[in-house]
């Protein structure tokens, strides 16, 4: 193996246990690890959201994909990298995720029940992604019960599910899919 790949395994969590970056090790169940782990998860549908996009998604594929490199830092900072979260500016990339959406939520017809998750592939996974946004919120909320986290993370993480929420009702809107309106 060349010396510039990292290796797959180190069988050093074989019995339950992962190193965070500072080099302690904790329970892979740890709420750090479940955090991290569940941002993990939303990046890998966010690049499967991606995948299924049509070509005619450029604008919402390249604001995805900023996103997935910035939950990159965000899972670093919370792996017991601190200053990892000082490399990207947590405040304007909020900023620019309310621009984003009311840019889409522009180019949409109005709803005012809630919107059953489906429509086109992009769409669907883009609901998904909103789901498993949320409860990274959640976990990350327990963390900072525990642990002091950043403020900047939290209100990032919180503004990314309303964002993909909106990604999803424009992705369907660019692919032509018609939405079920939920109803009582």
């Amino acid at each position: 193996m060349p010396e510039t790949c990292m290796p797959i395994y180190t069988k050093t969590g074989d019995k339950g246990k992962t190193a965070l970056f500072s080099g302690k090790r904790v329970w892979k169940y740890d709420p750090r690890v479940e955090t991290y782990g569940t941002l993990d998860e939303l990046n890998s549908i966010i690049g499967i959201s991606i995948a299924h996009l049509p070509g005619k998604s450029s604008k919402l594929k390249k604001i995805l994909s900023s996103i997935q490199s910035d939950l990159f830092y965000i899972g670093s900072y919370l792996a017991d990298l601190p200053d990892t979260i000082e490399d990207i500016d947590l405040g304007r990339k909020t900023e620019e995720f309310e621009e984003n959406i009311d840019y889409m939520m522009k180019r949409l017809p109005p709803t005012f029940n809630f919107v059953l998750p489906g429509g086109s592939r992009g769409g669907a996974f883009l609901h998904l992604a909103r789901t498993v946004a949320r409860r990274a919120e959640r976990k990350l909320v327990r963390l900072a019960k525990k642990e002091k986290v950043d403020e900047r993370v939290s209100k990032y993480v919180n503004r990314l599910s309303d964002l993909l929420y909106a990604a999803a009702r424009f992705a369907n809107h660019i692919e032509k899919k018609k939405e079920t309106i939920w109803s009582r």
